[in-house]
């Protein structure tokens, strides 16, 4: 039986962060996704679950490799290692993101929001995994949460009803 809502425990992940978990009393949850990407990995056979909160697609702009998790190249690795090291398997993950929208940028010179999903598809390619739900793009700021009983994945959009992909 799964816990209620009101008496789940409650992990936030800040931006350039990510955590994982196997308790199905627990929610995973990021919020403010402009530009970032919230993505969610799900193992549905172990409720396992993780969620990374990344910044910037590519790590090679730092030299101290310092926070990993603000990037999706390093982060997603690290992602998917946290969440087999519990004991999800891999070939099971199912991928949902989050985000990716075009903030702060009128212009669309930096592209970051675009980027950041482009850095994720190649991150899920060369993973053998592909992204079975999203919302992503426009300019509207998102946040995301993970149910780990369940699975089920929660995206809110300020003044607007949540809606589930």
């Amino acid at each position: 039986m799964n816990p209620p809502a009101d008496a789940r425990k409650q992990i936030v992940v800040g931006v350039a962060d990510m955590a994982v978990s196997d308790d199905v009393g627990t929610e995973l949850v990021t919020y403010s996704l402009g530009s970032c990407l919230g993505v969610v990995i799900y193992d549905p056979m172990r409720h396992i679950g993780g969620l990374l909160h990344s910044m910037l697609p590519d790590s090679s702009i730092r030299e101290d490799r310092k926070s990993p998790d603000m990037f999706v190249d390093t982060g997603m690795p690290r992602l998917i290692a946290a969440a087999c090291r519990l004991g999800a398997d891999k070939k099971r993950l199912v991928v949902k993101v989050v985000g990716g929208a075009r903030v702060l940028d009128d212009n669309n010179y930096f592209r970051i929001g675009e980027r950041n999903y482009e850095a994720l598809r190649q991150t899920l390619l060369e993973n053998g995994l592909q992204v079975g739900g999203e919302q992503v793009g426009g300019e509207v700021s998102r946040s995301v949460r993970l149910e780990i009983a369940t699975g089920k994945v929660q995206v809110t959009i300020p003044g607007q009803p949540p809606v589930f992909i």
